[in-house]
């Protein structure tokens, strides 16, 4: 996996030293079309980058209906309640192709920050970007659907 990382844009601009370190943080996740990869609720245990395939992301209010908040794809990241300590997924997660992500666990991100932690603060400001513009939207979503 680490002939691979510097490929991925992600990983783009690191150092050799980074890239070791992070080949050995991340797993290669694979899984089906139509495969749930968490449901909102379950445990935040991983942050997941697509490198191939397509996701859709629910939300389920108490009170209504499954709401599809957006559909994912290569370069993008999901799962960024293991990332903010939030102790559940606040979104449903299911693969609408097959798909093959990098997955972190919180807890080897936790380690990176005491051990790498300039490694760690540029993973994080990486996944920062990259979920940020999609926050706003899925804000501006629910916002509109129960005004």
């Amino acid at each position: 996996m680490l002939d691979a990382l510097p490929h991925i844009p992600f990983f783009m601009g690191l150092n050799a030293e980074q890239l070791a370190t992070l080949a050995k943080a991340f797993d290669l996740c694979r899984c089906a079309t139509g495969a749930v990869i968490f449901e909102q609720g379950d445990p935040a245990s991983h942050v997941y980058l697509i490198l191939k395939g397509r996701v859709i992301t629910s939300y389920k209010p108490y009170d209504g209906p499954r709401i599809i908040i957006s559909r994912l794809k290569d370069g993008d990241v999901f799962g960024w309640s293991a990332v903010v300590g939030s102790a559940k997924y606040s979104s449903s997660v299911v693969c609408e192709t097959d798909l093959e992500a990098l997955r972190l666990h919180r807890e080897v991100l936790r380690t990176l920050a005491n051990y790498h932690p300039e490694t760690s603060r540029l993973i994080i400001d990486r996944l920062a970007l990259n979920v940020s513009p999609r926050w706003k939207n899925a804000h501006e979503q629910i916002a509109s659907l129960i005004r």
